[in-house]
């Protein structure tokens, strides 16, 4: 059996692999910007001249970044009996849902979605191990 477990969020991903007395970790940079649209002048005058910010333009580039991004991990799922998401924010649930949109067979073995914090990898790796039950002989 192969189980796999993916720590995820916007800046990287960490791909723990676990088969019978062997586990690997890979890591996926994620190549997004970061946005941070202003706009404005923020003067002391209301109802000043303000410039207009193109919050669709910002988004649809996230969108986009984001599609590259999953794209770029699901060859390192390929072959999973079970597969598990974990992460911070919504960027476990939006791979989740690009799975099901365009993975269907991974998206059958998916056993979950979680919340989690930042962790180290050997943390990343031990919660992937305690998930799936999997305790290695040292």
């Amino acid at each position: 059996m192969k189980y796999i477990g993916i720590w995820i969020d916007k800046d990287k991903a960490h791909v723990v692999t676990l088969m019978k007395e062997h586990e690997k970790m890979t890591t996926i940079a994620s190549e997004m910007d970061h946005f941070n649209p202003k706009g404005g002048l923020g003067g002391r005058f209301k109802g000043g001249p303000q410039d207009v910010v193109q919050d669709s333009k910002y988004l649809e580039r996230e969108k986009h970044q984001h599609k590259a991004y999953f794209k770029s991990i699901v060859p390192h799922l390929k072959g999973a009996h079970n597969l598990v998401i974990f992460g911070p924010a919504q960027t476990g649930e939006r791979f989740a849902k690009h799975l099901e949109t365009y993975h269907h067979m991974l998206h059958a073995k998916l056993k979950g979605v979680e919340k989690a914090d930042s962790m180290t990898e050997n943390q990343v790796k031990a919660l992937v191990r305690e998930y799936f039950g999997i305790h290695y002989e040292s």
